[in-house]
């Protein structure tokens, strides 16, 4: 049978992916690039979400371990990821692609605060939706966002796109030649073997809800669209073990 191509899917972006080439900071045409493959995914008739995280601006816990207060630092963090929204979502409009930024944190001036009900009717309408400022609250990670909003939204999967790493391995294959990548693994033997797929406990919100996650390389162009479309690409992290790309 041939694979079943996702509807609704939320996509996980780390700031750091922006970067680039650069130390720090936002490279617009890394930007613009991210926003033709999201371009490209949106013709397949999938509908979008986007977390988007803040790292390569600002790292909340990094600063907190330096004698920041770590809910002031989480709050900059949060601010930060706002930044990465609005600089996607102008990327995206360049594509043509109609783009709503919505966060958890009010900014009227900039974006439209997070609705539920309003975010799934963008999505209806065929926008990519941007959602910005993590869960609004401090101590928690931009990847416990993504879990959250993609239960809250009903997605079908949650994705999550790294920069160069093609899926979870058993130790980091950067360090460690025997590294093994994982084409499937459950939710519950990532965190008993402490896999890096996300933190804890976005990842036990997502064993708790059976939502599956699909970690894979953006790098290479196409290859969003391959995930949605139910190739098997990267690594799937599911509730069974019998459960496999679809």
């Amino acid at each position: 049978m041939p694979a079943k191509p996702y509807k609704r899917i939320l996509l996980k972006l780390s700031g750091e992916a922006l970067m680039g080439e650069k130390p720090f900071g936002i490279d617009p045409t890394v930007a613009q690039s991210m926003a033709r493959e999201i371009s490209d995914v949106l013709q397949t008739g999938a509908q979008i979400g986007i977390v988007i995280g803040g790292g390569n601006i600002w790292r909340g816990l990094s600063a907190a371990g330096k004698g920041m207060d770590r809910a002031t630092a989480d709050y900059m963090g949060m601010i930060a990821t706002v930044l990465n929204a609005l600089t996607l979502q102008d990327a995206l409009e360049n594509e043509d692609v109609q783009t709503r930024v919505m966060t958890a944190i009010e900014m009227r001036d900039v974006a439209e605060p997070y609705i539920r009900r309003r975010a799934i009717r963008h999505m209806e309408k065929e926008r990519v939706v941007i959602l910005a400022a993590g869960t609004g609250n401090p101590y928690f990670t931009t990847d416990t966002a993504a879990a959250l909003r993609a239960l809250e939204l009903d997605a079908d999967a949650l994705l999550m796109a790294k920069n160069r790493v093609d899926g979870v391995y058993s130790s980091d294959p950067r360090t460690d030649g025997n590294a093994r990548r994982y084409n499937h693994i459950t939710h519950q033997e990532a965190l008993e073997k402490n896999l890096k797929v996300m933190d804890a406990s976005a990842l036990a919100l997502c064993r708790d809800n059976n939502l599956p996650i699909i970690v894979f390389d953006m790098s290479l162009p196409g290859t969003i669209r391959r995930v949605v479309n139910g190739e098997s690409v990267g690594t799937l992290v599911s509730s069974t073990e019998n459960d496999t790309h679809r």
